[in-house]
């Protein structure tokens, strides 16, 4: 099983999992264009690299 650490993309559910939110958390950051994500299907991705830059924008508030 692929660690999180490894993973070029997350999809919503495993970062609300990984940020101890709900799902609708991610995706109301999504649509507000805090986080940047591709929706492939209909399912969202987030970069890894754009999850990390939205993490430490909020750490910095």
């Amino acid at each position: 099983m692929e660690t999180m650490k490894n993973k070029d993309f997350y999809t919503a559910q495993e970062l609300a999992d990984k940020l101890q939110v709900n799902i609708m958390t991610i995706y109301r950051y999504i649509k507000a264009g805090r986080l940047k994500a591709y929706k492939l299907g209909k399912e969202f991705r987030i970069d890894h690299k754009t999850f990390q830059k939205f993490l430490d924008k909020a750490c910095a508030r």
